[in-house]
């Protein structure tokens, strides 16, 4: 057994002999002004707020712009609900895909991804609740899509919770998407409108209902291939230089 044993010593490669290990690529956060895109996002995130949750705040039911309800009580309250969380997530969204935020202060970027999973819940789980109750035109497009973005929000969670940093990124992304998607719609019903172009209300809802999260989803999966060759984050990135 001894002898089993200094065979294998003898026959294992000096550390010294071995080449050297590659060293692993650290991805620096890049300056504030080299994230052009950033100020757009919440430029825009901020106008459709704006005019999309704006009207409600402090309206009471009988003045707000709110579809027809019959025979449900509490379809404001929930829709309040609703806008209010969704406010929050789409606020804490533009954070979580900042780079620079994530970097250079990962506490703050765990804290709003944690209002953002939780706010995300929330607020689509009220969205459900209240769309069987609303206008039929669009709300397969509006389940779908709100379907979705309470579970690839939940799988982020998950992801990051057991240390798979690239799952959580990939399903993070694709929440963010869907989380956007009805930016989309309000700026095709602003410029139809605005421009007076004529078009059936029924075509005009469908396409805010599906065309915005579809669309999202696939810059998103362009951007995931694109970027599929950078550097893994985090643990990842450390647990890979230890192997």
């Amino acid at each position: 057994m001894t002898q089993e044993m200094d065979r294998v010593r003898t026959q294992a490669p000096d550390p010294d002999d071995l080449p050297p290990r590659r060293p692993v690529a650290t991805e620096q956060a890049k300056p504030f002004w080299r994230r052009p895109w950033m100020i757009p996002l919440w430029l825009v995130t901020a106008a459709f707020l704006y005019l999309q949750a704006g009207p409600f705040v402090g309206t009471p039911e009988a003045e707000a712009p709110v579809p027809p309800h019959d025979g449900f009580p509490a379809y404001y309250p929930l829709l309040l609900i609703h806008i209010s969380f969704a406010t929050v997530a789409m606020v804490t969204a533009t954070f979580q895909v900042w780079p620079w935020l994530r970097k250079k202060h990962p506490g703050a970027h765990r804290v709003t991804g944690w209002a953002y999973a939780v706010s995300t819940v929330i607020s689509g789980v009220c969205g459900l609740i209240i769309v069987p109750f609303a206008p039929v035109v669009g709300q397969v497009g509006v389940t779908m899509s709100t379907t979705l973005w309470i579970a690839t929000t939940v799988v982020a969670v998950w992801a990051a919770r057991t240390n798979r940093f690239a799952l959580h990124r990939r399903f993070m992304l694709y929440s963010f998407a869907l989380v956007m998607n009805n930016v989309w719609g309000l700026a095709a019903a602003k410029i139809i409108i605005g421009y007076q172009i004529q078009m059936d209300f029924t075509y005009l809802a469908e396409f805010a209902r599906w065309v915005g999260w579809i669309v999202n989803l696939m810059l998103v999966q362009w951007w995931l291939y694109r970027t599929a060759r950078r550097p893994v984050e985090g643990r990842a990135r450390r647990a890979a230089a230890i192997r």
